[in-house]
């Protein structure tokens, strides 16, 4: 198994992930958006997952748990 450098910091509908994101984004962090519904469906399959998760790299992980707090 390969091993990520990015952490899952937070996990929610697409709203509440998009406006983590353009804070994170804000402060010069750029996180990952991981949607799995929106990956199945594109890929031609049904998915019952309505979360979608958010990843940062471990690095900024403290900087972006911040920004959380001051969020959500």
């Amino acid at each position: 198994m390969m091993k990520s450098n990015y952490l899952k910091i937070f996990s929610g509908n697409q709203f509440e992930v998009n406006k983590i994101a353009s804070e994170l984004r804000k402060v010069g962090i750029e996180a990952v958006i991981k949607d799995e519904a929106e990956s199945a469906r594109l890929s031609g399959f049904a998915s019952s997952t309505s979360s979608v998760y958010l990843y940062v790299h471990q690095d900024e992980l403290e900087k972006a748990e911040k920004v959380i707090s001051q969020v959500s």
